[in-house]
């Protein structure tokens, strides 16, 4: 039983790196088309995210608190990196 958990973690470990892969692939898109740098940082933005992130978490059953938390944390090295992006010109 065990080992069918952790073999599902795993599975769920590449699922998740692969998402945030394809996540990286857009902000760097969307890092190159920026026109305003504040608009990223803009503190609104990240609670945006995190209202709709706590929401899903309430539609699909998952604790909204450990969402929220990793949420954060994603978005944060997300902003830093679509701020290191240099936009199209």
């Amino acid at each position: 039983m065990l080992t069918e958990i952790r073999a599902e973690i795993d599975r769920l470990d590449r699922e998740i790196v692969a998402l945030i892969g394809r996540r990286e692939e857009l902000v760097r898109r969307a890092g190159r088309l920026k026109a305003d740098a504040d608009a990223v940082r803009a503190p609104d933005r990240v609670e945006q995210v995190i209202g709709k992130v706590r929401a899903l978490a309430g539609e699909s059953g998952a604790d909204a608190d450990v969402v929220e938390a990793t949420y954060r944390a994603m978005i944060a090295a997300f902003i830093d990196l679509e701020l290191r992006v240099r936009p199209e010109e």
